[in-house]
């Protein structure tokens, strides 16, 4: 079964760490930390950590590097829209071993859909309907990324508003929701997030910082307190 796949039927909560940039060392400070997952980008400008990523070919280096050290599920955001992706990147994302990847569900295209030996994950942002994401499922999708916080309130606390709207993704989307940290989230909600149904935190930029202790200091707390529950 896929890695990603897995980890998400086995674990009570995993933890995901979306790296600021496409480096190295911020890859091994999440692995030290102890990420069950990371996720990478290239073709997009990221919006949290302020940087833009290339193409695959580009960071081809820094994929071999990171395959070699980490035998974990690894994710990638093949793109910000599907007209900025090439169909061969999606043949050489599909070689070279991604477990999933994650894109806005209204910027995912059928040839992302059609890919076979990667799990699918999508994304809806603050526009989201019900009534789409409780379709996903049919279409094989493999869990929903709950992106749903308006660009104004990214870094702000978290709100029982925010749980009530996570908890009533969880009910309607029958598969595994992530909550990524546009929220300035803290290790003491992940309880509340257990209780809310989500079965992946995702930390980036927002909590983890773009510096290497920060991101290892931050994925440590985070999953001490994922291995508490």
């Amino acid at each position: 079964m896929n890695k990603f796949q897995t980890m998400l039927d086995s674990n009570k909560m995993s933890l995901i760490v979306s790296l600021p940039a496409n480096n190295i060392e911020f890859a091994r400070a999440a692995i030290r930390g102890g990420a069950n997952a990371v996720k990478v980008h290239i073709n997009v400008f990221h919006r949290a950590s302020g940087n833009t990523f290339g193409s695959f070919d580009e960071n081809q280096e820094f994929f071999d590097q990171l395959f070699s050290e980490f035998s974990g599920p690894i994710g990638i955001v093949p793109g910000g829209s599907s007209k900025d992706i090439l169909e061969t990147e999606l043949n050489k994302i599909e070689e070279k071993g991604f477990s999933f990847y994650s894109m806005y569900m209204h910027e995912t295209s059928t040839s992302l859909l059609r890919m076979k030996s990667i799990a699918k994950t999508v994304a809806g942002d603050f526009t989201y309907q019900e009534n789409d994401i409780s379709l996903l499922k049919d279409f094989g999708i493999s869990a929903f990324e709950a992106s749903i916080v308006p660009g104004e309130q990214y870094g702000d606390p978290l709100t029982v508003k925010n749980l009530i709207n996570y908890k009533e993704i969880v009910n309607k989307v029958k598969i595994p929701v992530i909550l990524p940290s546009q929220k300035k989230l803290i290790p003491e909600d992940v309880q509340l997030l257990h209780q809310a149904g989500i079965s992946a935190v995702m930390i980036g930029a927002v909590v983890t910082g773009k510096e290497v202790g920060s991101i290892e200091r931050s994925t440590y707390e985070f999953k001490n307190a994922i291995d508490k529950l």
